[in-house]
């Protein structure tokens, strides 16, 4: 064994020591929100609402929920964060003038979003990434497998300057940020990662990738099967194994990464290790910690408050948009497990009772532990039939378990016809055997099998499902044309409005 895989080995025996936090997680997320209201008091966000009154009151959360208002993108950036982005204005949210904005997009049906990033955010996500690299020897990774190289898939790390601060997607403003002592272990280097078109820099990682030894890969999951389908098919090779034979894990986030299993482990020669994270713009929110355990771990001292609004008609309209900015909001020590619940973030970098956009359910409250279940405006629910994207997910994986289909990328939509409604799927699937009716006939079946509220609905109001079968092409080439083939992107599960009509504008072409 190396030196560095010993020090490495020791670290991580201390590591799983020191690293889950001693404190309950209502007691760091108290402590966090008034860490984070004492840095922002002298802001004018923080003096037009009074933070420091807030940080003196005998319940600093009950005052801080009453005192702010809860709001979405459009909300805060109108009123704040225009100032901060487009005149550099200091001390607006946060201490100071903000140096990085990600620009978030995401699968919203809304224009490009410039997200705040300051110093200290990227510290506490620096804070998150430590302890899930730590926490790998949880997965049983032997000390040696540290020495080899992490291959990270991202956006180009070329940023846009624009006075005194630069923009660009989350992953560039991550790589440009690294810890400098694991610098060398990064693939692929700047040389590639300062290219600006996706392909020319997937091209180049295939050129170099036999002189990699990747034990890890950090990745979407549609990016990743991209990279390995060109890296084996420019070298002929059967799986990505004959060039990396020590790729162990792969740490995903952005999406779901069930539906892209099947067609992953067909690129794989071998057993791989899957570590869900959950990394935002907003900040880095938590991490799978064990491989038996599919739930991530709320990370509740790394920068960010939390606030769980449940996922009703009592706070929420059919649109997925909060009918008050002062809705039911609970702690992390008052929520309940199987309730959906929408997340208000709090952060180091100025969002305050920022609606994420994101569901989540929780499995364990007393261990703060979660599961990622859609999001606010991907909830199909045309005609009560509740559907969350988890649910969608699972009919899809069924499809695949029963039918081998290899489903590679699906989207879902409601459509209404007269007084009745119907669900159009669309579907790219590798097995060219598999007949959208075959399709349409598990996937049925499954979110019945899930979903009570669907089984009343189908008998009474959802009279038709039906699917579309569609070459995989064709929603990456939707993704370049809506300038978001970027290494955040994603496929919307859930397609509604304006999106669903320049869906099936483009596939009509």
């Amino acid at each position: 064994m190396s030196i560095l895989g010993t020090i490495i080995q020791k670290s991580a025996k201390l590591g799983a020591l020191v690293n889950t936090p001693r404190q309950p997680s209502f007691e760091l997320q108290q402590q966090q929100l008034l860490e984070l209201l004492r840095e922002a008091r002298f802001t004018a966000f923080g003096l037009e609402y009074g933070f420091h009154e807030i940080m003196m009151a005998e319940d600093p959360i009950a005052a801080f929920k009453k005192a702010v208002p809860a709001t979405d993108y459009d909300g805060i950036y109108n009123r704040w964060w225009s100032k901060a982005h487009l005149e550099d204005a200091p001390d607006v949210c946060w201490p100071g003038v903000v140096p990085y904005y990600a620009l978030s997009s995401g699968t919203s049906q809304t224009a490009s979003k410039f997200i705040p990033v300051t110093e200290d955010l990227l510290r506490g996500m620096k804070r998150g990434s430590r302890r899930l690299f730590f926490d790998l020897n949880n997965y049983g990774i032997p000390a040696s497998q540290y020495t080899k190289h992490m291959l990270m898939i991202g956006s180009c790390t070329q940023l846009q300057r624009q006075g005194n601060h630069w923009w660009g997607d989350l992953s560039g403003i991550m790589g440009l940020n690294r810890p400098f002592v694991m610098e060398r272990s990064y693939r692929p280097g700047r040389h590639i990662t300062d290219v600006p078109e996706w392909g020319d820099r997937i091209e180049m990682i295939a050129d170099e990738a036999p002189t990699w030894d990747i034990g890890f890969s950090v990745s979407n999951p549609m990016w990743l099967q991209l990279v390995l389908e060109r890296v084996i098919e420019k070298h002929k090779l059967k799986n990505i194994h004959e060039i990396w034979p020590n790729f162990s894990l792969f740490a995903h986030g952005g999406v779901m990464v069930e539906p892209y299993k099947p067609s992953l482990e067909q690129l794989f020669g071998q057993p791989v290790h899957y570590m869900d994270s959950y990394g935002t713009s907003e900040g880095f929110l938590g991490y799978q910690q064990h491989p038996d355990n599919k739930s991530i771990k709320l990370l509740s001292d790394c920068g960010v408050f939390f606030e769980f609004v449940p996922f009703t008609a009592e706070n929420f309209d059919q649109n997925g948009d909060m009918l008050s900015d002062q809705p039911q909001s609970l702690r992390v020590e008052e929520v309940e497990t199987g309730v959906h619940y929408a997340l208000l973030l709090s952060t180091t970098a100025g969002a305050w009772r920022y609606l994420l956009g994101d569901t989540i359910q929780f499995t364990n409250v007393e261990q703060a532990e979660f599961k990622i279940t859609g999001r606010t405006k991907q909830f199909l629910s045309a005609c009560g039939e509740h559907l969350s994207i988890d649910n969608l997910s699972a009919a899809v994986r069924a499809v695949d378990e029963q039918l081998r289909a290899g489903v590679r990328e699906f989207s879902v939509a409601a459509v209404r016809e007269g007084t009745f409604w119907a669900h159009q799927w669309y579907v790219s699937m590798e097995n060219p055997a598999v007949t959208p009716e075959e399709f349409v006939r598990v996937v049925d079946a499954e979110l019945g099998r899930l979903n009570d509220d669907y089984i009343v609905e189908r008998r009474y109001v959802l009279r038709a499902v039906r699917a579309k079968i569609l070459p995989n092409d064709v929603f990456l080439s939707w993704l370049t044309q809506r300038g978001k083939m970027n290494g955040q992107a994603k496929i919307p599960r859930v397609l509604k409005g304006a999106q669903l009509a320049d869906f099936e504008s483009f596939i009509a072409k």
